[in-house]
């Protein structure tokens, strides 16, 4: 025991407690540049000039107004708005077989899976090791070549030790790189939640818009049949004349032919809509079959700050989990520069014969300490950290780019959605007009007041308008869904959801 009362004697203490104090100062720092978010642009708004208050009405299905609500909170599972219960089941389907979102979900767990191996670099390595070694040698391996060789097994049996000191913090950069890279993972697999049930709502308006559109052809078909059957009567009584019912003929083979292609979308669409289940296409029997008058438009639509934006878009999260990436490792490029500091040791038992290891005498032992400085590597490890740098400043730009981008596709719908109820308004009027015009054509001819051309022409209108009716309809749904997208989707409004930043 070392009198500690004696001064002489307490200097070496002080020296080595000091020491190790310094040590620990020093392994509790990390050189690099400590990440920050980016602050958010600085605006307020999105459109210039600021949107209305709600948008037109019109007096048709999917027809009605809709207000823009600043700063409301956006549900976590938005479609719900829509009041269907087919689409409800069919995204909950969706979520649970998409091979999509299978991906998404194992390419995070590897990425949890990687940081957590490397958390064991910041931890002491201890191995157990055991061998047994047959081996012969003569006197001359001693420079006594006249000594008789001799034959023996030597049995090793050890644990060995190794603790390389993160003195600089190049492991925990590098782990914090790791940790980034979990979050980058999660928020793709947020962003791959949020694009397949956008795909499905718009999917599932896409084909209600087509049963309409082939609904409203198969009724003008219905309707130039009729027509053709009275013109061949007024053919056959003298009223009309063989060019008559010709016109009418080739009037009714042209609606007709647009009848194929829209039933084609509709077949394509149905496919579609089996691939975002996770089913093959031979099995869009089981699926709902979806119609405008099925989906109620959501009367109140929110709207995020901007300044929020930034904190739920998944796309720019994981820009910004990119950005945190690169700046962690300009960290670990940095203590590359540095000294790094290995302690080792190796405890054991040799022995001729198996029984004796760890009996007395046969203990073997080292403990070292090994420090390496690198000293000239031809510019490489400078060089790799300016290119960590630039690497940076890749990520941010690219980071601000994804903002930008993510403003845009806000203000592009909302525009949108104030168009599309005003587009709505028109066409249902242009509709309406073209139905009364059409049936006033169609008394007048067959009184004869006005001649064929007319009630053709008046055919033509009312088939365009019948169509971009049920296209305009449909774009107020698929817009509102677009603008859910754009904004988020609510992820963060979800229940019992992990918080990233963790790592795991």
């Amino acid at each position: 025991m070392i009198p500690l009362a004696t001064g002489a004697k307490t200097y070496p203490i002080k020296r080595r407690i000091h020491a190790a104090a310094a040590l620990l100062l020093l392994a509790g720092c990390a050189v690099g540049p400590d990440f920050r978010a980016p602050a958010p642009p600085k605006t307020d708004t999105y459109t210039a000039p600021e949107l209305p208050l709600e948008t037109a009405t019109a007096p048709v299905d999917g027809g009605a107004s809709q207000r823009f609500v600043i700063g409301r909170e956006i549900p976590a599972q938005w479609w719900t708005l829509f009041h269907s219960e087919a689409l409800d089941r069919l995204i909950r389907q969706a979520l649970a077989d998409s091979p999509n979102l299978e991906s998404a979900q194992a390419a995070l767990l590897q990425a949890q899976e990687n940081r957590r191996s490397r958390m064991g670099a910041l931890f002491p390595s201890v191995d157990g090791k055991f061998s047994a070694t047959r081996q012969k040698f003569t006197g001359a391996s001693f420079g006594q070549p006249d000594l008789p060789g001799s034959t023996f097994t030597l049995y090793n049996a050890s644990v060995s030790l190794s603790y390389a000191l993160d003195l600089f913090g190049g492991t925990r950069r590098g782990l914090e790189k790791l940790a980034a890279q979990v979050d980058y993972q999660r928020y793709l697999l947020e962003g791959s939640y949020l694009t397949l049930t956008s795909n499905i709502v718009t999917t599932a308006v896409q084909e209600a818009s087509l049963r309409a559109q082939i609904r409203a052809v198969r009724e003008i078909v219905a309707m130039q049949e009729q027509q053709l059957a009275l013109v061949e009567e007024q053919f056959q009584l003298g009223g009309a004349s063989r060019p008559d019912v010709l016109a009418q003929e080739a009037q009714l083979a042209q609606t007709r032919a647009t009848l194929p292609p829209l039933e084609k979308q509709l077949a394509q669409t149905r496919h579609l809509l089996a691939l975002l289940a996770g089913k093959p296409p031979s099995e869009t029997t089981t699926l709902p079959e979806f119609e405008l008058t099925d989906l109620q438009l959501p009367r109140e639509l929110p709207v995020s700050l901007p300044s929020s934006l930034v904190r739920q878009r998944p796309d720019i999260l994981a820009s910004e989990e990119l950005l945190h990436a690169a700046c962690a490792q300009i960290g670990v490029a940095t203590a590359d520069l540095f000294p790094k500091l290995t302690i080792s040791g190796n405890y054991g038992s040799q022995s001729t014969v198996l029984t004796d290891l760890f009996s007395s005498g046969t203990d073997v032992w080292s403990i070292g300490a090994g420090l390496l400085q690198p000293v000239f590597h031809g510019g490489e490890l400078t060089a790799k950290r300016r290119a960590a740098i630039a690497a940076y400043d890749q990520a941010k730009a690219q980071y601000r780019e994804t903002v930008l981008q993510a403003f845009r596709d806000v203000a592009d719908v909302l525009r949108a959605l104030e168009h599309d109820a005003e587009t709505l308004k028109a066409q249902s009027l242009a509709e309406a007009t073209a139905a009364e015009s059409l049936d006033l054509a169609r008394k007048q001819f067959e009184l004869g007041a006005v001649n064929y051309l007319t009630l053709l022409n008046a055919e033509r209108q009312h088939q365009q308008a019948r169509l971009t009716l049920a296209q305009a309809q449909a774009a107020r749904y698929a817009d509102t869904a677009a603008l859910f997208q754009a904004l988020g989707g609510g992820w963060w409004n979800r229940e019992q959801r992990q918080e990233p930043g963790n790592g795991d």
